[in-house]
Order: structure tokens, then C-alpha cells, then sequence
């Protein structure tokens, strides 16, 4: 049956689906949640929890990527950002919480992009994976695609155990007739440790990275509560949607290649427990987060919440935006929870959502009912 529906005589579409258009079904059976597991593996490294912290400055700094690891999930150090811009970031990250809390403020946004001007120092990378390393949690850190053949055999002696390569929209085909393009699968298939490449937003582009070697695939475009991705360039894809297409393109995947799993990771636009709870029912692995986490106290960006795009050089399409804290990382992951939206205990929140519904795992998780509830997007 064809979900095409006809925008005008010239043009037809996909109807597409939002995490806020769908809900879960309760199934007859229930479970206490103490009896539910949400751990997660990706290659030989096993977590807590299904939860991956954004590579964003406002998110993730080296003390706050060792929480992550020490409370049970994996932080992701973005290695173009100011930890390794600068021996010292507080003061730029002192000034950046004071800038205009306009969001569309053109000198709040050139400042941003003057800071974001000081070139990487690769013994910066080095120093800032070594603290982690020290603490003895996952190393994981992220590249864009632009960055990765410059940097990658620094981050590669630094001891990362897993490399993100994380850009708005990353293709296994890159074409460019001014500069040499990553060939990624030859990249990916020369290292010796797991790469989780992305964002893709379609089976297509999906199966293509898959083909190349990834042990995960990032869904979305990230930064979903700061990107202006779709007001600027009118690139959007619906997550619900998103989700499901890939997790079928990892399904038709391990049956070509004779069982390789990928993971699905979904990234960006989940900004409460229930979205996360429906991204992993759609066919997510994982989740990746950005601002659920840059609401904890120890998030470096103070309340304010920002990405890569907010900073381009030369086409900007990324807000900095205000963020309510919540309390530690430890009660915005585990709880408890003195608020009812969703953003503190994501986790107990989780747990909680399997229970009702009768599922005692992650993967078995991904195969419950789902309904499509639109009007939920207007409540």
C-alpha cells in the first residue's frame, strides 16, 4: 500500500511521521521494572543504558563525558569544539552564557563564530582523550566528516575506543571536484576500532553507510532542539519515520551480509523520556542526547544549548537557546524526579514505559505496537 499522497498535479510524497505523531500500545502482559533491562552493546563495549551523550559543546566537556561513562552510558567528546580550540574554555564558555538571549541575535552570533575561529590543536585532542582515558570509562570522540582525514590518526593515538563521525547529513558517496572526499568504506575498514557514522535520514543513504563497514548508524540530523537545518536549507526528516525506514534497512542489511548487525542510533528531537521511549519502539539501538542532558547542572553550556551549526563560518543555521536546569546528571539520567515532563529520570522513565508494556529488554522493545496519534502533537 503506498503512504504517497499527491502535494499538487506535479508532485507527489511520502506522509511522514513524527516522534510526537505516534504512541505505544500497553500489550496484556506487564512487568515489574526492577525486572527489565535496558543495558546496551556496541562491538565488545557494553553500558547501562541505551544513551549516547551528544558531541556538543553545551553538552558533553571531559568531566562531564567521565559522569556519562561512570553513571552507565557513553559520552562523546566533539574534537572540533573548544576543548581543543583552547588550554582553558571556562572564560568562552563564561562569556557564551551571558551573550543575548535572543536566539536570532546576529552579533550574539558572529560573536559565536569568532570564538569558534581559533584553529584545533591536535595535542589538545590528545590531552583532553587522555583525561578521559584516565578515568577509566569508554573513550569515544567525534569528528565531521570535513575533519576526520586530518585529525583521525591523532585521535587514533589518543587511545579512542570508539570514533564518531557526525556531521549534519553524511553520505557514503561524498562528490567533490575541488577536494579529495573521505572514502569512507576504505577508511572504516583500515581502522581497528568502531566507527558510528551519521546522520542519515533514509533506508537508502542508510544502507549505503551500513555497507561501509559502521558498527552504528546516527538517524536525524542532531542538535534537533538548536538546528535551523529546516528553516534554512528545508531539509527535515520526521524521526518516527526516519527511525523505522533505517532500523528496515539494518533488517535487509544483516541479511545481505550473512548477519551483520548495525546499530540504529536515533539522534536529535528527543528532548523528554518519551521521546525516547518512542525512538527506541520505532527500531532505535540507542539514543544519542543533547539538550535532555545539557538541563543537568554540570553541563558546560550553563543552561544554554548550542551545536556546531550555530557557529558556521560562512551559512550559520544552528539557535543557541535557553534551557531549564533540572539537577544533577545523575537525576536527570536515574533519577529521582521532582518534575512530571520528562526531563529528569529518563531512564527510570524507560524502564518504567517496558514494564507497562510487558517487555523485559531493549531489542525485544523495538517490536511493540504502535498508533498513530497526530493530535498528541497539538496537546
Amino acid at each position: 500500500m503506498s503512504n504517497e499522497i499527491e502535494i499538487g498535479r506535479g508532485k507527489r510524497g511520502r506522509r511522514a511521521y513524527s516522534l510526537d505523531d505516534v504512541a505505544i500500545v500497553p500489550s496484556r502482559r506487564t512487568r515489574d521494572p526492577q525486572d527489565v533491562s535496558i543495558n546496551w552493546q556496541i562491538d565488545a563495549y557494553q553500558f547501562e543504558m541505551p544513551v549516547m551523550g551528544a558531541p556538543m559543546d553545551s553538552v558533553m566537556s571531559p568531566a562531564t563525558a567521565i559522569t556519562m561513562g561512570r553513571l552507565g552510558g557513553l559520552g562523546v567528546l566533539n574534537l572540533e569544539g573548544l576543548w581543543t580550540r583552547y588550554e582553558d574554555p571556562q572564560p568562552l564558555l563564561d562569556e557564551i552564557a551571558v551573550l543575548s538571549e535572543d536566539n536570532f541575535n546576529p552579533a550574539a552570533t558572529r560573536r559565536l563564530q569568532e570564538i569558534y575561529e581559533a584553529p584545533i590543536q591536535a595535542e589538545l585532542i590528545t590531552s583532553r582523550l587522555a583525561e578521559v582515558r584516565d578515568a577509566g570509562v569508554t573513550v569515544a570522540g567525534s569528528l565531521t566528516p570535513q575533519r576526520t582525514q586530518e585529525f583521525y590518526k591523532t585521535v587514533l593515538a589518543a587511545g579512542v575506543d570508539i570514533f564518531v563521525i557526525r556531521g549534519t547529513t553524511v553520505s557514503a558517496e561524498h562528490v567533490s571536484k575541488t577536494v579529495e572526499p573521505l572514502n569512507l568504506k576504505q577508511f572504516i575498514y583500515e581502522l581497528d576500532v568502531p566507527v558510528i557514522v551519521g546522520g542519515a535520514a533514509g533506508y537508502t543513504p542508510a544502507l549505503h553507510l551500513m555497507r561501509t563497514g559502521a558498527a552504528g548508524v546516527l538517524v536525524g540530523f542532531g542538535g534537533g532542539a538548536t538546528t535551523t537545518t529546516r528553516r534554512a536549507l528545508g531539509i527535515h526528516a520526521p524521526m518516527a519515520t526516519a527511525i523505522a525506514d533505517i532500523a528496515e534497512a539494518r533488517r535487509d542489511y544483516m541479511d545481505e551480509s550473512g548477519g551483520r548487525y548495525v546499530h540504529v542510533i536515533a539522534d536529535g528531537g528527543m528532548g523528554t523520556s518519551g521521546d525516547i521511549v518512542k525512538a527506541i519502539a520505532m527500531g532505535a539501538d540507542a539514543v544519542m542526547l543533547g539538550s535532555a542532558l545539557a538541563r543537568a547542572e554540570e553541563a558546560p553550556g550553563q543552561g544554554w544549548h548550542w551545536g556546531q551549526e550555530a557557529h558556521h563560518s560562512e551559512l550559520p543555521r544552528g539557535d543557541r537557546v535557553r534551557l531549564d536546569t533540572v539537577g544533577p546528571l545523575q537525576e536527570v539520567l536515574w533519577g529521582p524526579s521532582h518534575h512530571t515532563n520528562g526531563t529528569s529520570n529518563l531512564m527510570g522513565a524507560l524502564r518504567r514505559a517496558m514494564a507497562t508494556t510487558g517487555y523485559s529488554d531493549v531489542k525485544a522493545f523495538q517490536r511493540i505496537e504502535v498508533l498513530v496519534a497526530p493530535y498528541l502533537s497539538a496537546m
